[in-house]
């Protein structure tokens, strides 16, 4: 622990993203919350919004979203709907240490692809280029003093896990090879939709279902494209769970009939055995295993019967998928240990 602790902002901090980093900061033995902004819910007290929180912040108090409150702070998180984070870090970025941002409005680098994918033009395209993409597993050079981070989504961590090694070993038939795209089915909890109340979020709605949504045009799409470089067809699922991500990912072989199991699990094993918050095994990985926790379960299977890869990952959406996420890249930024308050291990039962 350091002498003085860093001294945190975050903004959207009443969200299910914004509640998970104020539990992680509770738990770091360097980073102390100062400034919880919620817009929504200023005056209101964290401890009665979130009484799971309450024995960390008996006396902490939503504020409003005041940049002059955020001016010299070591980190601000902003976990903001997309498009609100554009608004503010123009006027942020040389006031904070650093800016970890778990929305989408910095994580691609091309503007041109915001109103494809975001309906909307950029408002600030001119500071794209300086943000991080924050994928420690695959990024941690980049982030090791950054400044400016843009934390990944959860569909595209679980995905960007399970296919980089194998995209980066080039033993996936690519559509630039005359391949296939890859395939993504990957199915999330009703967490990962926010905690504003939603109709199709009603415990009614959501109990006993399983449904795909956002065909063909889910924005986390260009994500995951900008990060393997190549085409992607992604089917995101809503599971009857709270919490979760498991990303069920298809490509076919560079070489039919030369890639097994075996090398295809090495491949996993050498790229992630050495990353604290990657499991590689050969179970089908578990959201139940992840749950609590920052680290993904990774798995993979070469069919020689359909000439098939499936690669398996199952994350915390959350923790692995945003909030977690964050904290490590902050870690990072800041020369800390990289896993100082993120769990390691789920929740189980």
């Amino acid at each position: 622990m350091s002498d003085s602790p860093r001294k945190v902002g975050i903004v959207g901090a009443s969200g299910y993203g914004g509640a998970e980093l104020l539990r992680l900061c509770a738990m770091h033995p360097d980073l102390e919350v100062v400034v919880a902004a919620a817009g929504s819910q200023a005056g209101v007290s964290v401890a009665v919004h979130t009484p799971s929180l309450a024995a960390a912040y008996p006396t902490l108090t939503y504020g409003t979203t005041d940049l002059a409150a955020l001016d010299g702070l070591d980190v601000v998180f902003l976990a903001l709907p997309h498009g609100r984070s554009q608004q503010l870090v123009p006027e942020l970025v040389d006031t904070v240490g650093v800016v970890v941002d778990l929305a989408a409005d910095f994580r691609l680098a091309d503007p041109g692809l915001y109103p494809t994918w975001y309906g909307d033009e950029h408002l600030a395209p001119e500071l794209l280029g300086s943000f991080v993409y924050g994928l420690p597993e695959l990024h941690r050079d980049e982030l090791v003093g950054a400044t400016r981070i843009a934390a990944p989504g959860c569909y595209p961590t679980a995905t960007l896990l399970a296919l980089a090694p194998l995209v980066e070993a080039g033993v996936l038939s690519l559509p630039a090879d005359g391949g296939p795209p890859l395939v993504v089915d990957a199915a999330s909890g009703t967490s990962g939709a926010g905690r504003a109340p939603k109709d199709n979020l009603h415990f009614a709605a959501v109990d006993e279902d399983f449904v795909a949504y956002g065909l063909l045009d889910h924005r986390h799409t260009a994500e995951m494209e900008q990060g393997l470089g190549t085409t992607v067809l992604f089917t995101p699922h809503l599971a009857p769970m709270v919490r979760g991500i498991l990303a069920t990912c298809y490509a076919r072989p560079a070489d039919p009939g030369a890639l097994t199991t075996e090398d295809a699990m090495q491949l996993l094993h050498d790229r992630y055995d050495d990353e604290p918050f990657v499991v590689v095994g050969d179970a089908p990985p578990s959201t139940k295993a992840a749950s609590g926790s920052n680290t993904a379960h990774l798995s993979v299977r070469v069919d020689p019967r359909t000439g098939w890869v499936v690669v398996l990952s199952a994350i915390d959406n959350l923790i692995k998928g945003a909030a977690g996420q964050a904290v490590q890249c902050a870690n990072l930024a800041l020369a800390l240990p990289e896993g100082a308050g993120l769990p390691l291990v789920g929740v189980y039962p």
